[in-house]
């Protein structure tokens, strides 16, 4: 008899799924085993945050979808905060949930909420089985809904109670097959558009999202083409945009203020952008808005042109067009230089970064850690005040960060995931103190899954940018801000990872290598807390009311009063 359990991890197996992370519970144990039988290997983390943060790691690394199976009640709810970092993130995670048996459906069982009700805002869908034929059409539709097919990726949850798991698999009309994306290719008379916008424009600015990167070298050839400069994003931020000339991210807010042309590359207009406003991009006579949905042409501020496509695809009819403009060089050139200047100022105050009588200057530490940082290395940044300094200063050919969610202890997850679908290649995290506790008994789950990773601790024994907030701005109290001091290393060792703790620059070289050769280790760095990160400056704790910059929000009140701060309007 083919259960349905085993129909199940036949579909999963059919979409290329190989390891689903989890944690044991009674109800979900015949999908498990169906799965291990087929080859699926069955990661099992400490806590189901953890579970799906690691399978959002898996699905933005490779592109493709991941799944986390979570058991019923506190199993599910456990997992929420991860599934709301992967829903901001739009990373294609299937979680698979379970629910007590149907005869006691609405009886009161043991852990019985309605679990879909409280994932649904959440997801991009959510499908309750119960009824045994559903089983495999509504798994189609939950990978569907996942990957994006027709809208934005990001979570979808699937779930069944515990008996049909057993149950026979009834005949299905078909049999689950792969699913993939469907191509979407942009209207012909819309890529004229964006062309005439693109000739017309003096300063163009293009602005990258995740979904730029699979674009490949589409991207570097249409900036070049279209004569512009370029910001990733930390959604898009990797290796290769060193290699685009006019990549200028030393002078982001510059660029963004100055830009006649806008163009966004699968990329939402959010905080991280100013949300469009004409406050922060001062200079904007039209956006370009490129993406496959309404999220990244629409929001917040609707493209002068809209092309819904896949990025690629669009950049690929855009590189056929007439592109030839009468450029504004001298603004480009202006602006690269200024860049290569900052860049190189950066370098000489990085290299003349000393040890504070408090600890090693957070500089010190990101240079460290570069110099072990290869080509083939997944970099991942977890923290707050220590991510302020990692989004200048850490080397990321393979960048992951905490995500727009601000989801601390994402690190030590996404680091094992990194580790055990990229079994050859570095994978550095480094991460706050504080946001170290949230899942450090990972470290245990990479050491049984064997997952070599290093996680490199910038340990202030604060929450630092709350912390400097409050000496400024509360009368020098820190509530709430003080950590104790820890030797994180000696924890790791407890927990059969290698583990070192450094307080002198003299001596962080050779831990960072010998904790390569040991991985998975930790290396506990004493971190100053005197240095001030740009978070700290820009007043990020403050929490402004219009923009999470200190600066965008004054504009913003500016323009909104009749002119912004140099007398646009």
């Amino acid at each position: 008899m083919r259960t349905i359990a085993e129909a199940l991890a036949e579909g999963l197996v059919a979409q290329d799924v190989e390891r689903i992370y989890s944690l044991p519970g009674s109800h979900m144990k015949p999908l498990w085993h169906a799965l291990d039988k087929r080859g699926v290997r069955v990661v099992t983390a400490r806590d189901e945050r953890a579970a799906v943060h690691m399978a959002q790691a898996e699905a933005e690394l490779r592109g493709r979808l991941a799944v986390a199976i979570l058991t019923a009640g506190p199993g599910l709810t456990n997992g929420v905060t991860g599934i709301a970092a992967a829903h901001l993130d739009r990373a294609p995670v299937l979680v698979i949930g379970t629910r007590a048996p149907l005869l006691q459906d609405g009886m009161g069982a043991l852990e019985e909420i309605d679990q879909v009700a409280v994932v649904q805002p959440l997801c991009r869908a959510a499908h309750a089985v119960l009824e045994p034929r559903h089983a495999l059409p509504r798994l189609d539709l939950a990978i569907s809904a996942a990957i994006g097919d027709d809208g934005p990726p990001g979570p979808a949850y699937y779930e069944l109670p515990s008996d049909l798991f057993t149950a026979p698999a009834p005949r299905a009309y078909a049999e689950i097959r792969r699913r993939t994306r469907s191509v979407r290719v942009p209207a012909p008379e819309a890529v004229e558009e964006a062309a005439a916008l693109l000739r017309a424009a003096r300063r163009p600015l293009v602005i990258a999202g995740r979904e730029a990167l699979a674009a490949g070298d589409a991207l570097p050839r249409f900036v070049a083409a279209a004569g512009a400069a370029y910001l990733d994003t930390r959604a898009s931020r990797d290796g290769s945009a060193a290699s685009i000339g006019s990549f200028v991210p030393a002078l982001r807010a510059r660029a963004m203020a100055e830009a006649d042309l806008v163009v966004t590359l699968g990329r939402r207009l959010d905080f991280e952008l100013g949300y469009g406003s004409p406050a922060v991009f001062r200079d904007a006579k039209a956006f370009l808005r490129i993406g496959r949905g309404a999220e990244d042409v629409t929001a917040n501020r609707r493209g002068d042109v809209e092309l819904r496509a896949d990025v690629g695809a669009a950049l690929a009819a855009l590189l056929d067009a007439d592109l030839t403009a009468d450029r504004d060089a001298d603004w480009l050139a202006g602006l690269v230089a200024e860049n290569r200047r900052k860049e190189a100022a950066f370098a000489v105050r990085v290299a003349a970064a000393t040890e504070l009588d408090d600890g090693l200057h957070p500089h010190q530490l990101l240079a460290a850690v570069n110099r072990i940082v290869d080509e083939k290395t997944i970099v991942i940044a977890d923290g707050g005040d220590i991510l302020s300094w990692a989004r200048t200063g850490l080397r990321a050919p393979t960048y992951l960060d905490l995500g727009a969610f601000g989801c601390l202890g994402t690190g030590i997850p996404y680091a094992v995931a990194a580790a055990l679908g990229n079994p050859g290649r570095r994978v550095i995290a480094v991460v706050g103190d504080g946001a170290f506790g949230f899942n450090a008994m990972e470290l245990e789950t990479a050491v049984r899954e064997g997952a070599r990773i290093v996680v490199v601790v910038a340990d202030n024994s604060a929450w630092n940018i709350e912390r400097a907030d409050q000496l400024e701005n509360y009368g020098g109290e820190t509530l709430g801000t003080e950590l104790s001091t820890c030797d994180l290393g000696m924890l790791a060792r407890s927990l059969g990872a290698h583990g070192e703790r450094v307080e002198h620059p003299a001596d962080l070289d050779a831990a960072l290598t010998r904790a390569l050769a040991a991985a998975p280790a930790v290396v506990d760095v004493r971190v100053s807390r005197q240095p001030r990160s740009a978070d700290t400056k820009g007043g990020l704790a403050a929490v402004p009311p219009h923009h999470v910059l200190l600066a965008w929000d004054g504009a913003e009140r500016a323009w909104l009063e009749g002119s912004d701060q140099t007398g646009h309007r």
